[in-house]
């Protein structure tokens, strides 16, 4: 099995590595080799139930929670829209709630809405 990846726009794979970047000969896509490095090398957020996260999911917090800095706690149940994801962090997310503002979560008490 081969080393070099599918394309990423079709999803073809027929690519081949000209240099320093992969070439899709059925779509003409080309892109450069490392992107796919930096790619493999992200780490991917993950909910309570292994549920993937990316930037503008909704995630609803399974138990209520103490938030420091703030006098009403955050309820079970509660959905946080458009959330963002922190690079190089995969244990914390940031988003919103209707009440409470610029808050940092653990994605163990979150679960993807």
């Amino acid at each position: 099995m081969s080393d070099i990846p599918a394309c990423p726009v079709c999803g073809m794979e027929h690519t081949y590595p000209d240099g320093e970047v992969y070439i899709c000969p059925d779509c003409g896509h080309e892109w450069p080799q490392h992107a796919v490095a930096q790619e493999e090398s992200r780490q991917v957020v993950r909910d309570v139930h292994g549920n993937v996260l990316q930037n503008g999911d909704s995630v609803i917090v399974i138990k209520d929670l103490k938030v420091k800095g703030a006098s009403i706690p955050l309820k079970q149940g509660t959905v946080i829209r458009g959330i963002r994801l922190i690079d190089g962090d995969a244990e914390h997310i940031e988003g919103h709630s209707d009440k409470i503002k610029d808050l940092v979560l653990k994605v163990c008490f979150l679960k993807k809405a």
